[in-house]
């Protein structure tokens, strides 16, 4: 499907309106030929041959078909108008829920800048086309052929001279829409990239400040609006060599009428009347002659905003829905990966990953930066797909899962905690909109929440600021940390959930995981080993590989990475405890 098959296929639902508004403005342009007529036959006629009892029927008429036009032209304007602005519903709607089904991966490769300039500059220069452009266009051809064949019947000799100015504006026609369609696509690249840039840098302004970056970044701002500015007046110099040809060529048709025109009344090959019958005519020659260049940009800005929009949503993801999926409402909660790896941009991320974990355990896994660590755990969600082996939920392979489904049986308590601008009541339900405030309380007792919460000035209604704004590290953790329990999810996964807790929130928190009413399999990323000491199962990663695995008592005794970080993070206080209590 090309770009703007796909448009069109927006408008198939306001095809009607579409076609009674060009109905009206077919209507419109007909009814234009009136004035210039009943001019002339007032200045031949009446003025003339001194024949005024036609003139109250004259200016009768005239006044009629100024008000049916009206009306016409409001009609067709509201029609358009609600055209354009459903095809925008419609389109901004599909767009959107196409990115929410998009992977993990869609979202690594094009900056959010980028994608709030599909939704917004570009939606509305497609809303601008159907809403203004197409009648706008249409009319103003038919005003051009009508004015032509009507000129033809008041005089051809005078019609034939006014043609001849019609080649050279289809060449410059052609000569601007050659050169005007790469220098809109480069100016919505960099409307783009400045959107972009100021998303980011509003988004990261305590990073900017923190950092007494203010003029670093006040700079690159410029060079981004600079790039963004020449972009423009690139584009304003096509425009500026193109339209004074166009307006050159829409006034040497006002040269032609009153050379030639004048020339022939004076020989009577045509009357006043007729001389003024063509004048009227001639500003419908020239209003598409002049403006012709200007339409050429909106039609090029549609063309261009359309294909980066079909572009961006054409896109399929990687992680694809199974046709056939394995129907699962509730999961047990036994994970399974059999020689899992997985590789990103042709480097290998985690190899030959195994391991079994029953329904209820609790599994520790911990390792140096980058050892893959989180990457496990994006596949078991399946935010990314195995290169290689497969990860198995009570025995299903997660690839013939459906991912709601799936996803839904899971709890996770990211690394990078996202809160919403929303109450912390709002941010908590967030898995599950419907519960009850008495469970959202709950949920943040478990995560030992409820005590800061209840001392903030409006408790749980009070909002959260963007991305959590206004909340330490600690309060954001543990707020994610309920949001992900409120599910009452069969796996739950913590990816460095407590690292910005103290060791006593820690340890509170610990104990209530081992009191979760039901059996849930509960997977925790972390660097200290408090967190993962009383884990069933402890995996050692390093360089994409588990290079250990055990208990923490096995682990500690066979002096591997685990019991190096375990001696490092508690030195010898508990090997003298240990010591002391065997005496």
């Amino acid at each position: 499907m090309t770009p703007f098959k796909w448009v069109y296929s927006f408008l198939k639902k306001y095809r009607g309106k579409m076609l009674l508004g060009l109905f009206f403005t077919t209507f419109i342009a007909l009814l234009t030929i009136v004035y210039p007529v009943i001019s002339g036959i007032i200045v031949d006629d009446v003025i003339g041959a001194g024949n005024y009892a036609k003139l109250p029927v004259l200016i009768g008429s005239l006044l009629g078909v100024t008000v049916l036009k009206g009306v016409l032209r409001y009609s067709s304007q509201i029609l358009f108008e609600i055209c354009s602005q459903g095809v925008l519903y419609s389109m901004r709607d599909t767009v959107y829920r196409k990115f929410l089904s998009e992977d993990i991966g869609f979202y690594n490769r094009h900056r959010t800048g980028d994608l709030m300039s599909r939704q917004t500059g570009d939606m509305d220069a497609v809303r601008h086309f159907f809403a203004h452009t197409i009648y706008t266009l249409y009319e103003n051809s038919l005003l051009l052929s009508f004015a032509l064949i009507m000129i033809f019947t008041v005089n051809v000799k005078l019609a034939l001279c006014m043609l001849i100015v019609l080649p050279f504006t289809a060449i410059t026609t052609y000569g601007q829409s050659k050169q005007v369609r790469p220098a809109f696509s480069k100016i919505r690249q960099q409307y783009s990239s400045l959107n972009a840039f100021v998303q980011e840098n509003i988004s990261g302004n305590r990073v900017v400040k923190a950092f007494a970056k203010e003029d670093y970044e006040i700079e690159k701002f410029n060079k981004e609006n600079d790039a963004y500015r020449e972009a423009e007046l690139e584009a304003s110099g096509i425009w500026m060599k193109y339209v004074p040809i166009f307006e050159f060529l829409s006034n040497v048709l006002t040269v032609v009428l009153m050379v030639y025109g004048g020339y022939m009344v004076i020989k009577g090959e045509m009357t006043m009347g007729d001389l003024v019958t063509v004048n009227g005519y001639l500003w419908m020659l020239m209003v598409p002659l002049r403006f012709c260049g200007w339409w050429i940009n909106d039609v090029h800005r549609f063309v261009t905003s359309a294909e980066k929009i079909y572009t961006t949503y054409n896109q399929e993801p990687n992680v694809k829905r199974p046709e056939r999926p394995v129907e699962r409402t509730h999961f047990r909660g036994d994970v399974s990966f059999r020689d899992v790896s997985y590789k990103a941009d042709n480097a290998d991320i985690i190899s030959d990953i195994s391991f079994d974990v029953k329904a209820g355990q609790t599994v520790g896994i911990i390792g140096t930066t980058g050892s893959g660590k989180s990457t496990v755990m994006n596949l078991l969600c399946r935010f990314f797909d195995t290169a290689q082996g497969e990860v198995l939920v009570d025995g299903v392979n997660v690839k013939d899962l459906d991912l709601y489904d799936l996803r839904d049986n899971i709890g996770i308590a990211m690394q990078d905690v996202f809160l919403f601008s929303d109450t912390i009541e709002g941010n908590i339900a967030y898995g599950r909109p419907d519960c009850s405030f008495e469970e959202v309380k709950k949920a943040a007792k478990m995560a030992d929440a409820n005590l800061f919460i209840q001392n903030m000035p409006d408790g749980y209604d009070t909002i959260v600021g963007e991305r959590g704004v206004g909340l330490s590290g600690g309060q954001k953790q543990r707020i994610s940390l309920a949001r992900a329990l409120i599910k009452d999810p069969a796996i739950l996964i913590l990816d460095d959930t407590t690292s910005a807790v103290d060791m006593e929130t820690e340890s509170y928190i610990q104990k209530q995981l081992k009191n979760i009413e039901k059996d849930c399999t509960i997977f925790i990323i972390a660097y200290r080993i408090s967190s993962i000491k009383d884990a069933d199962l402890i995996l050692v990663m390093d360089n994409g590989r588990i290079v250990e695995r055990g208990t923490h008592d096995e682990l500690v005794a066979a002096g591997g990475y685990y019991a190096t970080a375990f001696h490092h993070q508690y030195g010898d206080f508990q090997k003298g405890g240990d010591e002391d209590g065997k005496k």
